[in-house]
């Protein structure tokens, strides 16, 4: 099968100023993506920017605002005419018991981990579905998959994710548009307390419990570049020995 070129294409991507968004962003420009680098952080993005200054410009924003959604269409249209490849990759993780989590920090799990993908995605959808191609590519997690005890908010947010993926791609499955998710294990991340080329990332990389940000980015390139017949609904990427 031949690949599919990236270069050239526009995408959008949240989450992208650190752990798999930050190296989704470096991966996508090296193929010659135009990359839209959405997030929180200010200083992190022009930092990325300044790597990529032709390839990677930057919107400062929240997904969690119901607003963001369409401005950062709006934007990323204004910008370059068109769009290509929306990748919702911005998440926020709540773990432990229930009973120790407030209603607010529940809401903000949902309205970043939820509420944010669905809405980038529905602005994103008339863009694409004119054109009659491309990706949405969402991050979602092995916790959308099974039930995992230990973080019953979070996992319930990926669950919805992994409905929402297959339902939306199944009404739009005709229309050229690829829908699909990538479902990590352990990444290995600052999030978790793991710098890049830290001697405890690699420990865990050779006990083969946790892998690198760069290698969730590998395989959503991956995704993205296979023939325009072919989708993968669904890529769950662990170490090799995560017990699940």
């Amino acid at each position: 099968m031949t690949a599919v070129t990236l270069e050239g294409k526009v995408a959008v991507l949240t989450g992208a100023s650190s752990g798999i968004g930050l190296a989704t962003a470096n991966a996508l420009a090296a193929e010659g993506c135009h990359v839209v680098a959405v997030a929180r952080d200010a200083e992190r993005l022009a930092a990325l920017a300044a790597d990529h200054p032709d390839r990677i410009s930057t919107i400062q924003a929240d997904v969690s605002d119901p607003a963001a959604a369409t401005q950062i269409v709006d934007e990323t249209l204004r910008r370059h005419g068109r769009l290509d490849i929306v990748l919702p990759n911005a998440g926020i993780y709540l773990g432990g018991d229930l009973a120790d989590a407030t209603v607010d920090q529940i809401a903000a799990v949902v309205a970043t981990n939820v509420t944010g993908v669905m809405a980038l995605v529905r602005a994103a959808l008339p863009s694409l579905l004119a054109q009659g191609s491309g990706d949405i590519l969402v991050t979602s997690s092995v916790s959308g998959h099974q039930d995992i005890e230990w973080e019953p908010v979070y996992s319930a947010s990926k669950h919805a994710v992994q409905s929402f993926v297959h339902t939306v791609r199944r009404q739009y499955a005709d229309s050229g548009v690829r829908i699909g998710a990538i479902a990590p294990g352990v990444v290995l991340n600052p999030l978790w307390g793991f710098a890049h080329g830290s001697p405890e990332e690699a420990e865990r990389i050779a006990e083969g419990t946790g892998i690198r940000s760069a290698d969730v980015a590998d395989a959503m390139l991956f995704m993205l570049t296979r023939p325009p017949h072919v989708v993968v609904r669904d890529l769950v990427l662990l170490p090799t020995g995560q017990p699940i």
